[in-house]
């Protein structure tokens, strides 16, 4: 059986339902309506307080996905004024140029952050988080539950006002640099994480299926890409040799189709326009500003002979033509 047992609010876009309902009446079919001007993030975490004190004497999982932060921007007014008289204190170059892959509008990625409006959806989503940790406190579970935060891809940097910067990561959300797939992951796992630590081993959202179910004693049967990542949140060792990535068509907020494996702190980038391809090294260039492939073509070579086998192995697609192209598309 596929899907949730219960769905609070949940919508098939990034956005919140219908568009600029951040505030109640939400006109959403799966969350009814609240005070006039309650905040959707609030919102949220209150239904997700509520499915723990109903099911906090068995287990249960709930996947809180905030709206937040994403567009249309609209914040709680009280934290837009704060965060406005906050940026009307910072000065400097807010813009800077970024990579033309398509299209005439030259194309500008943030470069300082000053944004209020963004600001303040972060702060009414991190009040949020709080209200759900302080939930669990007052249930008796913190020795219980574990709780993960992260993000389903970079900042939007690039495109529809570009509120926010990865610096120094290079691209944002809808790009395969590491500006739009590198996001933070926090654990707090009672009896496994300790408080404080931090790992620079990369891990993917598709290890957190396998890692879930085996820590609650099942077993994952099928042949999946995810690895259980309870060895290294025990502070040990994660085996896995590479990581893939594969964004096979072009995106409003800039990006070209790509493919992309990292091994170690090698990471290779293969542009499906033309097949060209960019290493670089992460640990010494995080930002991708240094293509390191002269010189390097017994490594190209390797890497992009691994990306090419896990293209076949997970029967990828790729660009069509377009309608009226005689000429057929770059093919691995």
């Amino acid at each position: 059986k596929h899907g949730y047992d219960v769905n609070a609010g949940g919508f098939a876009k990034g956005g919140p339902y219908g568009g600029k309902k951040y505030f109640s009446p939400y006109g959403n079919p799966r969350l009814s309506d609240g005070p006039d001007g309650e905040h959707l993030p609030d919102r949220l975490a209150t239904e997700t307080c509520n499915f723990m004190e109903a099911n906090k004497g068995k287990p249960f999982f709930a996947m809180l996905s905030f709206y937040s932060v994403h567009t249309p921007l609209i914040g709680r007014p009280d934290l837009v004024d704060k965060y406005r008289e906050k940026a009307s204190k910072i000065s400097g170059q807010e813009f800077g140029e970024e990579e033309q892959v398509f299209g005439k509008k030259p194309r500008k990625v943030r470069i300082l952050q000053k944004h209020a409006v963004y600001a303040a959806m972060v702060e009414a989503m991190d009040q949020a988080v709080g209200k759900v940790m302080k939930k669990v406190t007052e249930l008796g579970l913190d020795d219980e539950v574990v709780i993960c935060f992260t993000s389903d891809n970079g900042g939007l940097s690039t495109s529809e006002g570009s509120p926010t910067s990865n610096l120094p990561l290079r691209g944002g959300k809808g790009w395969i640099y590491e500006g739009g797939i590198r996001e933070p992951f926090i654990v707090k796992w009672p009896g496994v994480t300790e408080a404080g630590t931090v790992s620079s081993v990369p891990v993917m959202s598709t290890d957190f299926m396998p890692t879930f179910v085996n820590a609650s004693g099942g077993k994952v049967k099928a042949k999946i890409d995810g690895v259980d990542l309870m060895p290294m949140l025990k502070g040990g060792e994660l085996k896995r040799e590479a990581l893939f990535w594969h964004y096979p068509h072009y995106s409003n907020q800039g990006g070209f189709p790509s493919g992309a494996v990292r091994m170690g702190d090698w990471k290779l980038v293969e542009r499906y326009e033309d097949g060209r391809v960019h290493l670089y090294n992460l640990k010494d260039d995080p930002g991708e500003l240094k293509d390191l492939k002269k010189g390097n073509e017994g490594l190209v070579k390797s890497m992009r002979a691994r990306l090419h086998a896990w293209y076949r192995e997970t029967d990828a697609k790729f660009l069509q033509p377009k309608k009226g192209q005689k000429e057929k598309p770059w093919r691995p």
